[in-house]
């Protein structure tokens, strides 16, 4: 039977510039919240802060991605990211055995589980917030907009032959402001 969950995705490089290690694209991703647990999260700064903020959890690279996109997994590969989550938290977070390290990871997979109950390609992301002792979390998903068939480009290069150069000195803001009215 298929399930969904979180992968990491990477739709430009800023994770990498972001993040000391940024997730590769395509790992099954957790929340990766646990990790702030009993840290002094106000004294976070830069790219720690950024990932407390904003970061899934790449269970692979234990890297950090801004968002993560609901997919669909089988029971198999469901299995495989407990036990691969179940051996990061041997080794990074001094789980004393692999019996409770699969109990905290099967924990962390149905919560991620959860966080998929949208269609496939859906985008997750996170907010995290220290309150008190404890911290918040906030999820938002991002949906394509199916109205909207042409794709958006950030940036577009427009090339002017001939282009007459502007003077800066000669632009009176001023008359330009009286004329708009």
């Amino acid at each position: 039977m298929a399930v969904k969950l979180p992968r990491t995705i990477r739709l430009d490089p800023s994770d990498t510039f972001v993040y000391n290690r940024a997730a590769e694209p395509g790992e099954w991703a957790v929340t990766g919240t646990f990790l702030f647990f009993g840290v002094d999260t106000g004294g976070l700064a830069g790219k720690e802060r950024q990932a407390f903020r904003a970061g899934f959890l790449g269970i692979d690279s234990f890297g950090w991605s801004t968002l993560a996109v609901v997919t669909e997994a089988s029971a198999e590969e469901r299995a495989e990211a407990v036990e691969r989550l179940s051996e990061q938290l041997v080794t990074h977070c001094g789980a004393p055995d692999m019996d409770r390290a699969r109990a905290a990871a099967e924990e962390e997979i149905d919560f991620a589980q959860s966080l998929c109950d949208h269609p496939p390609n859906t985008l997750l992301g996170i907010q995290r917030t220290s309150e008190g002792d404890g911290i918040r979390e906030k999820f938002r998903t991002l949906h394509r907009n199916a109205s909207r068939l042409e794709p958006i480009n950030a940036f577009r290069i427009i090339e002017v032959e001939e282009e007459e150069e502007v003077q800066l000195d000669d632009i009176d803001l001023h008359a330009m402001a009286r004329e708009r009215k």
